[in-house]
């Protein structure tokens, strides 16, 4: 069974999971309100994407949105990594606890790089803005098809 179909049937799940953790993780920009799970579920469907399309396009483009957004917001680089941490939590808890044991080595390498590119992408681009320079990316391309530099 692949990760992303496990992913989209347990969706509710994680994304329930992920919105109490940000909730007790008390973050300034982040309170418990509809609009935090709707960037919550926007993060999360676009793993299902790169996952389901073996792609990492969508969530470096998103990270990039977002941390650009975000910092031009005021908001600490801590408070978004957080976002994308507890989301990654929830996806360990509840879709890998779903996935037969020989395809866990290799969903968490999925999940992993997924989330690890949302991250680099996130982090990069909050660094160039700090800096006023750009800063390069990690080379994941062997692993997945668009991941830029």
């Amino acid at each position: 069974m692949e990760v992303a179909t496990v992913l989209e049937s347990a969706r509710a799940e994680v994304l329930e999971e992920a919105c109490e953790a940000l909730d007790r993780a008390h973050l300034k920009h982040y309170p418990a309100s509809p609009r935090s799970r709707q960037h919550l579920e926007t993060l999360l469907d676009l793993v299902a994407e790169c996952l389901k399309r073996r792609t990492l396009i969508p969530i470096s483009s998103y990270a990039q949105g977002v941390a650009q957004q975000r910092f031009d917001s005021g908001f600490e680089i801590a408070e978004v990594q957080t976002a994308f941490n507890v989301v990654e939590e929830a996806i360990w808890h509840v879709v890998i606890a779903r996935l037969p044991a020989d395809g866990l080595i290799e969903a968490a390498g999925l999940v992993g790089t997924v989330l690890g590119a949302g991250k680099d992408a996130l982090a990069r681009t909050w660094v160039s803005l700090a800096a006023g320079e750009h800063v390069t990316s990690l080379d994941l391309t062997a692993l997945f098809e668009g991941a830029a530099s």
